[in-house]
């Protein structure tokens, strides 16, 4: 069914064409997010037929315009100065409105991360117009609406909802990491770079970033590359040390199911699913996972799956690449002895995994 009403009057909108991304960075190194968001927005590009844009803010970050480009972003605005070395939300609003004002983008993409959230809704608020959030699906509405379709979980996750922006351009919202997929990188591509000026002088900045702390020893799912994650089969908290050592060895996170989380046995900062995390990682454990859709939705774009199950018939094996019908109390500390022998033997574990 069309999203627009019969007697519904849509304004017109024909000044506001084109999709516009904003690549974020810290010290000149872009989130993953970004790269995944221009993948996103080169379909939903191609279907209204306009150019994929991106703007890269910050200090000495020329080589991310380049990056935009190869990435996918046929026109990158590039913003670079000193002050905007750290992120702050006066001087990257101003910005970002005074470009959305001047190439006025019909749909503007953010990552759903604390600089993305804090951004887009300086922005949103200002404007004025309305934004999704933490959307995971993505679409458009062919001529002559040209709607963004911005879906996310709602109702606790149960169903989805489709959220539109029908009076107000330009449409905007952020996403999830991981969700969507990056266009492989072709550095044989082209692409125009536009400069843009800060508007906003040094003095007339309100706040200074003093000092930067790193947090360590946290988790950080979305950026991992291979993750061991364990469900309710672990029976409980002490089990995930298997998991951990496992992870240790090689390289990666731990990952848990919903089930862990509620249960207590391990912090949500672990958790993988529709209420978790999203992750795309190279690598990845499903351990004593049944594979509901809650969790499956968060790892089922994950580049290899091994799923370690005493059930045969556990729906997880309907997503695994690679599935072990066995006891993991067994099962784990048996591969993690064959990573540990592979390792002093100077041999890369993962091959085995066909990583």
């Amino acid at each position: 069914m069309s999203t627009e009403q019969n007697n519904e009057q849509m304004p017109d909108w024909s000044q506001y064409r084109g999709v516009l991304v904003f690549v974020e960075q810290r010290n000149g190194i872009a989130k993953k997010v970004s790269w995944q968001l221009l993948g996103a927005g080169k379909k939903l590009a191609d279907k209204l037929e306009v150019p994929l844009m991106a703007f890269v803010i910050g200090d000495e970050v020329g080589h991310l315009a380049e990056e935009a480009i190869y990435y996918g972003a046929d026109r990158v605005f590039l913003c670079q100065g000193s002050e905007l070395r750290d992120y702050r939300t006066r001087p990257y609003s101003r910005i970002t409105l005074k470009l959305i004002e001047e190439h006025k983008p019909e749909i503007c993409l953010f990552g759903a991360t604390g600089t993305g959230r804090d951004l887009a809704g300086a922005i949103a608020t200002h404007l004025p117009t309305g934004l999704t959030a933490d959307t995971t699906e993505l679409d458009v509405e062919p001529h002559p609406s040209r709607l963004l379709l911005a879906s996310r979980p709602a109702f606790s996750e149960k169903m989805m909802a489709t959220i539109l922006c029908k009076q107000y351009r330009p449409q905007m919202a952020t996403a999830r990491a991981g969700v969507f997929q990056s266009l492989p990188r072709d550095p044989e591509r082209k692409g125009e770079i536009v400069l843009i000026a800060n508007p906003t002088e040094g003095e007339q900045i309100a706040t200074e970033v003093v000092n930067f702390i790193e947090q360590t020893g946290t988790v950080n799912l979305e950026e991992a590359e291979i993750i061991v994650a364990g469900g309710r089969g672990l029976g409980g908290v002490e089990p995930f040390r298997l998991l951990k050592e496992l992870a240790d060895e090689l390289g990666g996170q731990v990952g848990a199911s919903r089930a862990c989380v509620d249960a207590g046995w391990i912090a949500h900062e672990h958790q993988v699913g529709q209420t978790g995390y999203t992750v795309r990682p190279k690598l990845y454990f499903a351990i004593g996972i049944s594979g509901a859709v809650q969790h499956t939705v968060g790892m089922a774009g994950s580049d290899v799956i091994i799923a370690i199950n005493k059930d045969e018939n556990a729906p997880i094996f309907q997503f695994a690449h690679y599935g072990i019908v066995g006891d993991l109390f067994q099962m784990v500390p048996a591969i993690t002895a064959e990573v540990k022998k592979r390792k002093a033997a100077k041999e890369d574990p993962t091959m085995a995994f066909k990583v």
